[in-house]
């Protein structure tokens, strides 16, 4: 990064999640020393005065707020007052307390679920707000929606400079690899791995392979955040718009299930046969998102899927052993 010191004090919230601890590692290998970090057994951020009392302690200089509640299908559905509520919470407490104690900057993380459910492909950054959101993840998309129109409130009535980025699916190191719980990237690459393992003769693979989904690589993501963040307010501001300030960030790529499976069964290293259910649903047709207001300002996506799985997997297997 070109015009944040070194020794400013940035705030991580969420240091231990997939993109948090992908941001650690490229602002410590970029030289940046002074990195304020605190589990939630230290920092609950939906409790109002412990954010406030910290903010107040520490006035760190930049906020990178990557914290969030996240879940899958099973989740949001179960836990949708909770998935509202907490989210919500940490933004409001956070982007607050930014504001009175003086933060030069903050970057908020959000997600693609933002957008309508029946929306033109690739998405738009100005298709949010256009139509209804997908129901079994309502109240985290309306959390993450909350979030960036506080951003942009604050940035009209106060004149700071709160940004947000919304990534498309992401994979990676530090990624959950529950055996239920976890996205697809990562719950097929423990298929394989432990059909590889057992010399099973197949593995299934839900629905019929054709939806076309975009993954990015969380240190892709990081980048990106860290680029955005540390943009000249005249760049960032010839780029949005006070009320549509978000940023999408993904590869601006997509491929089929089927495609990802089968690069998948490459890198793992699985020499069966891939096996599609297509008894099970497909979910949405296609999910891309409009990657070029990115674009305009500089920055691309660098590690292609194979590559990104390479590393995932390296990670994983050095886990499991």
């Amino acid at each position: 990064m070109n015009n944040i010191p070194l020794k400013s004090k940035i705030y991580i919230a969420g240091h231990r999640g997939l993109v948090g601890s992908a941001i650690v590692r490229q602002l410590e290998a970029q030289g940046f020393s002074n990195l304020l970090l605190r589990t939630h057994a230290e920092l609950d951020l939906v409790n109002q005065a412990q954010v406030n009392d910290f903010f107040a302690d520490v006035k760190p200089d930049y906020v990178i707020l990557a914290a969030a509640k996240v879940g899958g299908i099973h989740a949001n559905n179960t836990y949708p007052a909770e998935f509202i509520y907490q989210n919500m919470m940490i933004e409001a407490n956070v982007i607050d307390a930014a504001y009175r104690n003086g933060v030069e900057r903050l970057l908020f993380l959000g997600s693609t679920c933002i957008y309508p459910k029946a929306v033109a492909q690739p998405m738009r950054e100005d298709a949010l707000l256009t139509d209804v959101l997908e129901p079994t993840n309502e109240p985290y998309a309306l959390a993450k929606i909350a979030g960036i129109k506080l951003c942009e409130s604050y940035n009209r009535q106060y004149g700071t400079d709160y940004r947000s980025v919304m990534p498309t699916n992401l994979y990676g190191i530090n990624d959950n690899f529950h055996p239920e719980n976890s996205h697809v990237i990562p719950a097929l690459m423990r298929r394989f791995h432990e059909a590889k393992i057992n010399n099973d003769s197949e593995v299934v693979v839900w629905g019929t392979g054709t939806p076309m989904r975009e993954f990015l690589y969380v240190d892709d993501m990081a980048e990106a955040s860290l680029f955005v963040l540390d943009l000249d307010v005249p760049t960032y501001q010839a780029n949005t718009k006070p009320m549509l300030s978000h940023i999408n960030v993904g590869t601006g790529i997509d491929v089929t299930i089927r495609e990802m499976a089968e690069t998948m069964k490459r890198v793992v290293g699985f020499e069966g046969e891939l096996v599609f259910d297509s008894s099970k649903p497909d979910g949405s047709p296609r999910k891309l998102i409009d990657v070029s207001r990115l674009a305009a300002m500089g920055w691309r996506s660098s590690v292609d899927l194979e590559e990104g799985l390479r590393r995932t997997y390296g990670w994983f297997v050095s886990l499991e052993s």
